[in-house]
């Protein structure tokens, strides 16, 4: 989702550069300013994105599809991986000239609606051009800020424990949906007495996962106007990530780094990691073992505090084709073709006609479907927590201390300390 720049996103959005043999595909015209038009009625829009070339090659095929129904609408495509897209999109916003569709995150949404950058497509809803019918478990949602519809979800994902499974066999762990914390401890020392491997890549820096934990205890990492949690939350979290490593019941973070761009399961460093469910794919193609989802511990066997996390996407107040930016929209998160070229690339669909459209035949997409599907069912699902604007440096910060303190740069008070005043900095304005 996130969903600023986690360690799995940076490994899954691998850099593949903005290739203009492909990036161009759905391209027969070029475009200057936010959006253009031609003599005979065509009109040409520009849209972004982050990802690999995979995914761009997908996302060209549905433009295609596109281009095919709306023959009046040309698409002039980009993308870049993660951090160069929003370095980019920066210029791009500064400079008054942001693209006229682009995927976007929840951490961003009041940031760039902030500074006036984010249409709000609710007049494209009413004016017929957008339908927000038939979105999964209330994800239609998912892009509203203070009454207005800043993004439209394109696939859902939620955070998950990804096994080894396995090690997990081996050491005699079972996950089952209600364990708690205590339950996931023990399972922890028992794969590392059992298998002589770490249970858990460890948990520094997974900022949402650590989002999780402090909802089911009745706060959040992020409230509207700031952070949810304390600084003395956030030292007993870090201490207790801390303490696992030295009891090995977590992975060596050094030797984490040293195995880059591979997980720590897939280097065999540890037996399970926590992610976004739709990451599992990744572990299927960098390791040799078989890999599973198992659930999100709980504090009372109950309250797991997941929700449905997506990418989403936003459209550019500037744009001079806001019903043109609303089809193309609408058709990318309605069209069921577009599902059966996308797969599970952006997450799970987000809408049911594209989630029926896409069946999945092999055991890992089979897996991701089931796991969304049981946390739907379940009814543990709540509502994504507010993200303030400035909520994207704020988890950039959370990753990088966290890794500096896992690496022995610095202490759990002093990465306490420097992650709260960079925050406070980056939520003041």
């Amino acid at each position: 989702m996130r969903q600023g720049g986690s360690v799995e996103r940076r490994t899954i959005l691998k850099a593949a550069g903005a290739s203009l043999a492909v990036a161009g595909l759905g391209a027969t015209a070029t475009a200057c300013g936010s959006g253009s038009g031609s003599g005979d009625g065509t009109v040409t829009i520009r849209y972004s994105w982050w990802g690999a070339e995979d995914r761009a090659q997908r996302i060209n095929k549905t433009i295609a599809l596109f281009e095919k129904k709306y023959p009046k609408i040309k698409v002039k495509t980009d993308f870049q991986q993660y951090a160069d897209f929003w370095k980019k999109f920066n210029t791009q916003a500064s400079g008054g000239n942001p693209p006229d569709v682009f995927q976007n995150a929840i951490g961003f949404l009041r940031k760039y609606d902030a500074k006036n950058v984010l249409l709000d497509l609710g007049e494209q809803v009413k004016a017929g051009n957008l339908s927000m019918d038939g979105f999964r478990a209330g994800l239609e949602k998912f892009g509203e800020v203070d009454g207005k519809l800043l993004g439209v979800p394109v696939g859902s994902n939620s955070m998950a424990l990804v096994i080894d499974k396995p090690v997990y066999t081996r050491a005699g762990v079972t996950p089952e949906p209600g364990w708690t914390w205590d339950d996931f401890d023990a399972a922890m020392r028992r794969i590392r007495d059992r298998t002589g491997r770490a249970g858990d890549s460890g948990m520094y820096g997974v900022m949402y996962l650590y989002d999780l934990y402090l909802r089911q205890h009745g706060k959040a990492f992020f409230t509207e106007d700031g952070l949810g949690f304390t600084e003395a939350d956030l030292t007993d979290w870090w201490t207790k990530a801390e303490r696992g490593v030295k009891e090995g019941v977590y992975a060596d973070a050094k030797k984490v780094v040293q195995v880059k761009p591979k997980s720590a399961v897939s280097a065999e460093l540890a037996g399970s990691e926590f992610t976004w469910d739709n990451f599992t794919v990744r572990y299927t193609s960098e390791g040799k073992s078989e890999y599973g989802l198992a659930p999100i511990p709980t504090t009372d066997g109950k309250k797991t505090g997941q929700y449905l996390g997506s990418l989403m996407l936003s459209a550019s107040k500037r744009t001079q084709h806001p019903k043109e930016v609303a089809q193309f929209i609408d058709f990318m998160v309605h069209d069921p073709e577009v599902a059966k070229i996308m797969g599970y690339d952006r997450g799970v669909p987000a809408t049911q006609a594209q989630f029926d459209a896409f069946q999945p035949d092999d055991e890992v997409n089979k897996a991701i479907a089931a796991y969304e599907t049981s946390l739907v069912e379940s009814g543990v699902l709540e509502t994504i927590t507010p993200h303030p604007s400035g909520a994207d440096v704020c988890e950039a910060a959370f990753l990088r201390v966290a890794e500096e303190m896992a690496l022995g740069k610095r202490s759990v008070e002093d990465a306490v300390k420097q992650f709260f005043t960079e925050s406070k900095t980056a939520l003041a304005g």
